[in-house]
């Protein structure tokens, strides 16, 4: 599983289907939504459903074989 990581910088916090497009990891934001409401997505080693989740710094989003970790 290859792990990237991700930098909020001056943000509180990013939702998670922005996140996933932003890290290239879908094509496009409705691919994004979709994905998470099949459960795909992992947000700190449970299954999310929720497209607009929080994700702050310290979490770990996991989908396709890849590990974000939001800083």
């Amino acid at each position: 599983m290859k792990t990237i990581e991700f930098e909020l910088n001056d943000h509180e916090y990013i939702e998670l289907n922005q996140l996933l497009k932003l890290m290239n990891l879908v094509g496009s934001g409705g691919e994004a939504n979709m994905c998470i409401t099949k459960g795909e997505v992992k947000v700190n080693d449970t299954i999310e459903t929720r497209k607009r989740n929080k994700i702050r710094a310290g979490f770990k989003v996991e989908f396709r074989g890849q590990t974000v970790l939001v800083k």
